[in-house]
Parts: structure tokens; C-alpha cells; sequence
């Protein structure tokens, strides 16, 4: 019997739902000349042809930093006779971060700690014994990281039994996920939700892990089934859409600024 799978405690987001909706509508054709980054009081305009960018819900997009603000210049300038916003992976975040997280703060803290109290790598195969290998050489050093570093520590149990962890623990992850602003939440919970699991995506936001090792600890279980049976291409096709939304996640944290310890 294998683990928990990822996912189980919230849903996560559909890359493919949003590449499909976005493909669907026509897209609108450039507009503008140029793109630059303004300083203001507290961070950067994006200005096309010197009119400030809004997000959908009309607010202004003001970035926090000057590395973030110029990937995001460097988006709009890349659009050619139309823009594409699947070509557009920040500006999307960004957009994410000042119209549904901020001002939601508490909430979207609450719901990275719902996927702590059950986290993926709390779920363990009891067989084969392979699997058990790969998940314990890939998850333990992590756990003993948030307990080392933070003083989480948290219950493992096999099968899909599900294990209560304490509320220290919880109380832990959520003081951690609380210090974050909307942008390096926005990040945090996209990370979470992708891989199923709260304590991976601190370990990254943290810069303990880097993306492709949080990747692939969130995948051993499917690893290890695609190495016994294969993988179809739709479910490959899949698979590339969500990595590429954890790299856009990483990437926006590595532009903030990562959080250190």
C-alpha cells in the first residue's frame, strides 16, 4: 500500500485549466511601444508607454522590489503582436498576489497550515520496500530539518491512516507562514498545493531546497510508478504545466528576496 498522494487537504491549482482558458480567448494584440519600471514610495510602477499597468481587478501593479519589477518589464517587452499572458508567468503571480491574497493574508496562512497538518511526507508506503527506501531517503532529511531548524516536529504513519500532528507543530508552521508578505505567500502557497506538502515548500522558501529538489521529492511516489509502468504523454503533458508553475513560484522567490534560516 502506498502513501497519501499529493493534493489531499486542499486543492491545488489546474496549470492546465488556466493554459485552456487562456487559450480560448482571443488573445489582444499589443498595444503599447515600450515597457519600463518607475520607483515609487513603496516599490515599482510597471508603466506601457508611460500609463501604469493594472492588475484584473483594476488595482495598480506595484511590485516590491527592483529585480521583480524588471522580469516583469522584460515579460511585456518580450510580447510581440499579441499578449499572451501563458508567456507571462510573473505578471500572472504578481497579479495573484495584489488582488487575491492581499488583505487575505491570515486565510491563505490557514490554508498552507491545513496542508501541514496532513503533509505529504507524513504518508508512507509500508511496501515495497523500495518505495519505503526512496521516500525515507528523500522526506526524513527534511522533517529533520524543520524540527532542527524550527522546532516542528511532526508524526509519521504508514499507509493512509491519518496521523493528528500536534498543535505546536501546526502553531510552528504558522507563525513561519505568517512572517511572509502577499508576494512570498502568493509563491509559498502555489508551492504547497503543487507539491501537497507545507513543509517542502518552507524548506524552498527558506533556501534550504532548491525547486527541482522539492520537485522531486514531491514526485518519488510517481517516480517510482512511472519507472515501473511508464507514463503516458497526456499525463507528461500535465505533469510539465504544474513544474513549470513550481519554477515560476521559485523564480518570484528568488526575485523578492529568499527568507533566511
Amino acid at each position: 500500500m502506498t502513501g497519501r498522494s499529493k493534493g489531499e487537504g486542499g486543492s491545488a491549482p489546474d496549470p492546465e485549466r488556466a493554459v485552456r482558458a487562456d487559450a480560448e480567448r482571443p488573445l489582444p494584440k499589443r498595444f503599447y511601444e515600450t515597457a519600463r519600471a518607475e520607483r515609487c514610495d513603496d516599490g515599482f510602477f510597471i508603466l506601457l508607454d508611460d500609463r501604469p499597468v493594472r492588475t484584473p481587478a483594476k488595482a495598480e501593479l506595484r511590485l516590491p522590489t527592483a529585480a521583480l519589477s524588471e522580469a516583469v518589464v522584460q515579460e511585456w517587452s518580450d510580447q510581440e503582436t499579441v499578449v499572451d499572458p501563458a508567456t507571462m508567468p510573473l505578471t500572472k503571480l504578481a497579479n495573484t498576489a495584489i488582488d487575491r491574497v492581499q488583505g487575505r493574508e491570515p486565510e491563505i496562512v490557514e490554508e498552507v497550515v491545513g496542508y501541514a497538518g496532513t503533509d505529504l511526507l507524513c504518508y508512507r508506503a509500508d511496501t515495497p520496500e523500495e518505495l519505503v527506501a526512496l521516500q525515507a531517503a528523500a522526506w526524513d532529511p527534511v522533517l529533520a530539518w524543520i524540527e532542527a531548524h524550527h522546532g516542528a516536529r511532526f508524526e509519521v504513519a504508514t499507509g493512509i491512516l491519518h496521523v493528528a500532528q500536534s498543535d505546536e507543530s501546526l502553531a510552528c508552521i504558522r507563525a513561519l507562514a505568517g512572517r511572509f508578505d502577499a508576494f512570498r505567500l502568493t509563491a509559498l502557497h502555489n508551492m504547497t498545493t503543487l507539491t501537497g506538502s507545507a513543509i517542502l515548500a518552507l524548506a524552498r522558501a527558506h533556501g534550504h531546497l532548491t525547486a527541482e529538489a522539492i520537485w522531486t521529492a514531491a514526485h518519488v511516489d510517481e517516480d517510482w510508478q512511472i519507472s515501473k509502468w511508464g507514463e503516458d504523454a497526456e499525463a507528461q503533458r500535465r505533469r510539465e504545466l504544474r513544474r513549470r508553475e513550481m519554477m515560476s513560484s521559485s523564480k518570484l522567490l528568488e526575485l523578492l528576496g529568499e527568507m533566511a534560516g
